[in-house]
């Protein structure tokens, strides 16, 4: 498969399609084939989609063409402005210190070009659409089994890094809440804690009918089919669980969505704050009905309890259970049925 491919397809870049700027797609690599394979034809749906604008790949280890090799097809198109992304999922050393590394070098011996880094594909609402398609597809075929029934595990590949793995753990929560399973937990393929075999047996003592294992990795390789394997290892160990093993992430139209994003982004300077999973301004999984809400207050009615001084603030009628039942200004939290949940709050309380 060839390391550099042609774009035809509408611009998905606020940019000329002069040929000046080119969009370098930077991998980990990988010992497994396949995993290579798919990495390049992401690569090439990149480039469908950017009509002018040449697009190249390259990978830090274990496969090639390696990075510079990607960066030199560019420059022989006469690119003289790259947009680098890393096509990975968090941050961590590679994404941090590696890959800048290779970066900063090439483009300091080449004179003339101007080489701009993005920002990992990180926790992004289009990434979680895959994540919950790849869940629903695998339940789909099953029998039914309630949801509160049903314990997710997210399962990263595990960094020296706590901010990236502490990620995986976000993702695992919004995909928890998200689609309403009965609890969650995330496990981790290598370098760090619970790896995947203690923490599957730890969440089947948990009482689960159904544990779903979700391997959040963008394609597959030898670490996905260890996952699998200690997948089949708990079901064999524990007989009255149903354990799923969901599909891996893949190349979707979603994540080929987030890589133009992400080099967007650093053409126009995108929004880096935590807004980019506000439920107000994205459609956050499982609260799509709360994008666009309007931004009232609902704390007025208790200024000033609890400080030992002075009185509320009276501000008209108000209903003191707005806060737990959806209320006043509160739109419906979605699973407030959830036997772990909202539910149980029978009277007031803080927040």
């Amino acid at each position: 498969m060839s390391d550099f491919t042609a774009s035809t397809s509408p611009p998905g870049l606020p940019v000329a399609a002069d040929g000046r700027t080119g969009v370098m797609i930077c991998g980990h690599g990988s010992r497994d084939a396949a995993a290579v394979a798919e990495f390049a034809g992401l690569a090439q749906r990149v480039a469908a989609r950017l009509a002018g604008i040449p697009v190249a790949y390259g990978y830090l280890e274990f496969a090639n063409p390696v990075i510079r090799d990607g960066l030199d097809r560019l420059a022989r198109t006469d690119v003289s402005d790259i947009l680098a992304v890393p096509g990975m999922l968090f941050a961590a050393g590679h994404a941090k210190n590696d890959i800048p590394s290779v970066l900063n070098t090439y483009a300091a011996s080449k004179k003339g070009t101007r080489i701009r880094y993005g920002r990992e594909l990180g926790i992004d609402p289009r990434m979680l659409r895959v994540a919950a398609a790849r869940i629903e597809e695998a339940l789909a075929p099953l029998g039914p089994v309630h949801r509160h029934d049903t314990l997710l595990m997210v399962v990263g590949r595990g960094a020296s890094d706590p901010d990236a793995n502490s990620n995986v753990a976000k993702v695992m929560r919004l995909l928890w809440e998200g689609l309403g399973f009965g609890w969650g937990e995330t496990a981790f393929s290598g370098v760090t804690f619970p790896l995947v075999r203690p923490a599957l047996e730890r969440a089947a003592r948990l009482g689960f009918r159904r544990i779903v294992v979700f391997p959040y990795f963008l394609f597959t390789g030898i670490l996905v089919s260890r996952i699998y394997d200690a997948t089949d290892a708990a079901a064999a160990a524990f007989p009255g669980i149903q354990f799923v093993k969901a599909p891996y992430l893949g190349g979707h139209d979603l994540v080929v969505d987030t890589v133009i994003a992400r080099a967007a982004e650093i053409i126009d300077g995108g929004g880096l704050m935590n807004c980019q999973m506000c439920k107000y301004r994205e459609q956050v999984l499982g609260f799509e009905d709360e994008v666009g809400l309007a931004q009232r207050g609902h704390h007025h009615h208790v200024e000033g309890i609890g400080t030992g001084t002075g009185t509320a603030h009276a501000h008209g009628p108000h209903h003191g259970d707005d806060h737990h039942h959806g209320g006043g200004h509160h739109h419906p939290y979605p699973h407030a049925g959830h036997p772990l949940g909202p539910v149980t709050l029978k009277t007031g309380g803080g927040d």
